[in-house]
């Protein structure tokens, strides 16, 4: 799972179709505007803290997602 910083420029990641954030928001990119606290998260089946992240869209809108939502941008 790739770190992120403030002021990285990202892509939202929610391959699940059936996320309700999935159609508004799957594919877009936008920028780190701060790194929030982590919680703990047990996605591989162990139980590891996993940063969220709150990130600023192009429109203005933000929104917080975990690490696992977000990816470098596609060049």
């Amino acid at each position: 799972m790739a770190e992120f910083s403030t002021g990285d420029t990202v892509r939202i990641d929610i391959p699940d179709e059936t996320d309700p954030d999935h159609d508004s928001y799957h594919g877009g990119h936008g920028r780190i505007i701060d790194v929030v606290k982590g919680e703990i998260t047990t996605i591989t089946g162990e139980q590891i803290e996993e940063p969220r992240y709150r990130i600023r869209l192009s429109d203005g809108e933000e929104l917080e997602l975990p690490a696992h939502a977000i990816r470098p941008p596609i060049q």
